[in-house]
């Protein structure tokens, strides 16, 4: 190598040094370890296992650390009481949405997700109270569950208690409860759009699915503007639309046809494909541990019986169910490191300045496994949510929704769904393995955002 090219290399090096210590000195940084020029400390990170490089790294420098994503610095959080102190008690401060790229390119800063601001403050407050008066939370969107439970019931029966792997079913029902909410109408389990729309969605997950969702989508909000009627909104489209009219001299406001697209997506996505993904995680734990399969069963036929459809109000009087549920949901740990969030000023927090816009990455696996509240929390065992006489027992650990301003929009839903689709299905249904248990592979699949259960199929038998 000739003296120009070391000396180069060498003046990059120090001008990469220079700017790392600049942007650690403009504030206090948590502590972290060195990163290399260009890359940071990416290289320390195992990509299939981040969960345990965090770990990893919180032994060495505490709950609270800084890491280097190239010449970026993200200050992460790992364990309950700092992901609480951030989110909860700095609220505000914390409530921004980090930078992802190919959301940025996609969505263009637009609808609730991935916006910020006072735009993304009245979007979620717009959406909030519309979802709610479409019933969200209440008797109505309970009876829509119910009767799309039965729909999945009378699709699983068609399989003649063959092997069936139940991707595309599962992902049918969920869907077909925020189209209800979104475009007023449910679709056939075998409507040709329907299809497509399901298959777009589970080949590509959220990123690439929303890039096709904007022309469908835009199709039907133009149908909505040619039959509105102000005084009778139908869905979250009308009621969007209405609000738009209102306000049409304002040129700040954000009842724009790209802001009703873009949310449209996110509340579609949201409240399709974690159910789906869970439901899925669900049937496969149950298949691998089927004791846990029989003592739900067994609450059902004394709670429910096979008579009547399951409500919400069983949940109450069923324990065993409730807490199988919310242990599915922490093992499977489907966002591990949440979608990044940003600070929306600068903020001292446990003795650090940290600069406003800085990327904070918060690490619920750490919270979702911590073995001080979960023993041995990689093992399934619904016996992490009941009091030692068989009770519910409520656990502020349990974050699979995230927390804070940013919590999921859906989660009220989500619950209500996972529920009575789940107990529907049990209730009508033996679940058959097509192997023995202990052959069963469980461990989720990591597939950049998206964890996904491992490809499976099983028999419905009914009963």
């Amino acid at each position: 190598m000739d003296l120009v090219m070391v000396s180069v290399l060498i003046l990059t090096c120090l001008l990469l040094f220079s700017h790392w210590k600049q942007s650690s000195t403009r504030g206090k940084l948590p502590p972290g370890p060195t990163p290399l020029p260009i890359i940071g400390n990416i290289h320390q990170i195992d990509v299939k296992n981040v969960h345990q490089a965090f770990t990893n790294f919180s032994k060495i420098y505490g709950p609270v650390f800084t890491l280097y994503f190239g010449m970026k610095p993200a200050v992460v959080l790992h364990g309950y009481e700092a992901i609480k102190e951030a989110l909860i008690g700095h609220g505000e401060e914390f409530s921004g949405r980090g930078k992802v790229p190919i959301f940025d390119m996609v969505l263009k800063g637009f609808g609730i997700g991935f916006s910020n601001g006072d735009a993304w403050k009245e979007t979620k407050h717009f959406s909030l109270l519309t979802l709610r008066k479409l019933g969200m939370g209440k008797r109505s969107i309970e009876n829509q569950i119910q009767e799309e439970a039965q729909f999945l019931v009378e699709e699983l029966k068609k399989t003649n208690g063959s092997p069936y792997d139940p991707s595309f079913i599962l992902t049918c029902a969920p869907c077909n409860v925020i189209c209800s909410i979104i475009f007023q109408n449910r679709f056939e389990y075998n409507d040709q759009v329907f299809v497509s729309l399901i298959e777009k969605l589970n080949a590509n997950s959220k990123i690439l699915s929303s890039l096709w969702a904007q022309s469908y989508l835009s199709a039907k909000i133009k149908e909505h503007e040619e039959s509105l009627d102000a005084t009778n909104p139908r869905d979250f489209i009308d009621y969007f639309l209405i609000k738009g009219r209102q306000e049409n001299r304002n040129q700040q406001s954000i009842y724009t046809p790209e802001n009703l697209t873009a949310t449209l997506i996110d509340l579609y996505l949201g409240g399709t494909d974690s159910l789906k993904t869970t439901m899925r995680f669900a049937l496969l734990l149950l298949l691998k541990y089927p004791h846990v399969t029989a003592k739900v069963q067994e609450e059902i036929d004394r709670v429910i019986g096979r008579q009547r459809s399951p409500c919400l109000q069983d949940r109450k009087q069923m324990p065993y169910t409730d807490a199988m549920i919310h242990e599915v949901q922490r093992l499977l740990d489907i966002a591990p490191n949440n979608l990044p969030h940003e600070v929306t000023c600068d903020v001292k927090f446990r003795n650090y300045l940290i600069p406003k816009g800085t990327t904070i990455i918060t690490s619920l696996s750490s919270v979702l496994h911590d073995s001080n509240e979960f023993p041995n929390p990689e093992t399934f065992d619904p016996g992490h949510f009941l009091d030692a006489k068989g009770n519910f027992k409520k656990s502020d650990y349990f974050m699979p929704f995230s927390a804070g301003k940013r919590v999921c929009l859906g989660e009220g839903l989500a619950r209500m769904e996972l529920f009575l689709f789940l107990t529907t299905i049990l209730q009508n249904f033996k679940l058959k393995s097509l192997v023995p248990p202990n052959e069963i592979n469980v461990t989720p699949q990591v597939n950049g955002f998206a964890v996904l259960p491992p490809p499976f199929q099983l028999c419905f038998i009914p009963v």
